[in-house]
């Protein structure tokens, strides 16, 4: 059952989505796209995590430039304690191959990945920091559902059939009880996580 709530700060609007009797809670952010969600929205989510940061785009590309000193912040998080978790899709996968003919964009899908395994790789191995891929046997989900954890919260982004992942509809769930709505997306890519194989080390 979904009951509308009132506008906590136009535009967002925020709804209570009840499972039983648990609930997340879900809302925009402002903004309809990830494209359009402003780099401010994800900073403030990033910068404040102390114990899971969890980014399990296919890319994860869009973090390393929009977001204001992220290799920093992810950086410090990771020697604060928290633990930070990079799972990528394979950029030489066959659903990449696929995904990429569906987008037809300069900027590849397996370019994008590219752009993350090199910061990642400027980032040097730090305790705490964590980067795998997926297995190709969970590529569809893993490309077809995003899922990014700041402790607890996270935003969600579903993709449509054709559109770039950055154009896909973005959602901000909020954890208050177990077993809602939050849990469940995050059940989703810590099974992805289970299956996914290291990520090779640089040059190899």
């Amino acid at each position: 059952m979904i009951r509308s709530a009132p506008q906590v700060r136009p535009p967002s609007r925020e709804a209570r989505v009840f499972s039983s009797t648990r609930a997340s809670t879900a809302r925009s952010c402002g903004s309809s796209t990830t494209s359009a969600c402003p780099s401010t929205v994800w900073n403030e989510l990033v910068e404040p995590a102390r114990s899971e940061l969890s980014f399990t785009g296919y890319t994860n590309y869009f973090f390393w430039t929009p977001v204001p000193h992220f290799a920093d912040t992810v950086r410090r998080r990771a020697g604060a304690g928290c633990r930070v978790r990079f799972l990528l899709g394979d950029p030489e996968g066959e659903v990449t191959c696929r995904r990429e003919m569906v987008e037809d964009v300069a900027l590849s899908v397996s370019t994008r990945s590219r752009i993350t395994r090199e910061h990642l790789d400027r980032l040097g191995p730090l305790d705490g920091l964590e980067a795998r891929f997926s297995h190709p046997s969970d590529a569809v989900s893993h490309v077809s559902l995003p899922v990014f954890r700041f402790d607890d919260n996270a935003l969600v982004t579903p993709h449509r059939a054709r559109l770039v992942g950055h154009d896909s509809p973005l959602l901000h769930l909020g954890r208050h009880v177990g077993n809602g709505m939050f849990d469940r997306f995050v059940e989703h890519s810590g099974e992805l996580r289970e299956r996914a194989r290291p990520r090779p080390a640089p040059g190899g």
